[in-house]
């Protein structure tokens, strides 16, 4: 298996590749890490790399004109789901892929959505060669208040929230999205909270309990989590055999 070279683009100080990328490199991937919100350049292009993965945010999708770094990611990540390079898109990344691509997103109806959650997958992403590798009901973060409201056409919805909106799908042969954050620890948490507004609007949530819930789950998050960073560096890596 070769060593595959991975870009990940970065939205905020409080949303870095975290967990995720720990266990991309553990699985031999080299991974830089652009963070746009700094001002650094976005490529046009992903000819030096095989895959993309684009990381959270509390900006929306459609946020260019406070967050111009975004124009060109969503550029990027249709360049990368059109002409077949690997692609991995994280709760904003998930959404950006969405609108990228012709799809929307909106304010979920339903209110923000914070705390662990069960991954509900679908018929398609029980038989998915990536998203097969989740535990039915497995526990994830979240942290968003808008969703994928609509699907590009191409699109398939692979997991449901509690609340039934998307919470993964697969955007084209090589690209997949998912709602929720498995790259985040307790720690990443607690940094959300400092920076939120207090209390945060439409939750009704104590979020020190929250804190407190996902502190005791690390050990789970980690175990349910780190199979889909690797399985996802594996295809990457060698797409025709996946051990």
């Amino acid at each position: 298996m070769t060593a595959p070279r991975l870009l990940a683009i970065q939205h905020e100080d409080d949303c870095p590749p975290a967990w995720f990328g720990e266990w991309l490199v553990e699985d031999g991937a080299e991974l830089d890490v652009i963070c746009g919100y700094r001002d650094e350049a976005i490529p046009v292009d992903l000819d030096e790399y095989d895959g993309l993965v684009v990381l959270g945010g509390e900006m929306g999708a459609n946020d260019d004109a406070t967050s111009p770094w975004l124009t060109p990611t969503k550029a990027l990540i249709a360049h990368a789901v059109t002409s077949g390079t690997w692609f991995l898109g994280i709760c904003l990344g998930h959404q950006l892929a969405a609108v990228s691509l012709g799809g929307e997103v909106t304010v979920n109806p339903q209110g923000r959505a914070i705390g662990l959650t069960p991954v509900r997958l679908t018929a398609a992403g029980r038989a998915d060669e990536l998203t097969s590798v989740i535990s039915d009901g497995a526990r994830s973060l979240q942290w968003n208040v808008d969703i994928v409201s609509r699907l590009p056409a191409a699109a398939t919805q692979l997991a449901t929230a509690p609340d039934g909106s998307i919470q993964a799908a697969r955007y084209g042969p090589r690209a997949w999205g998912v709602q929720f954050h498995p790259e985040a620890s307790a720690a990443i948490f607690d940094g959300w909270i400092a920076a939120a507004p207090q209390p945060v609007d439409g939750t009704g949530l104590d979020l020190a309990a929250v804190a407190a819930q996902l502190l005791s789950a690390e050990a789970e998050l980690q175990r349910d989590w780190a199979v889909l960073a690797r399985r996802w560096v594996r295809m990457v890596a060698s797409p025709v055999a996946i051990s």
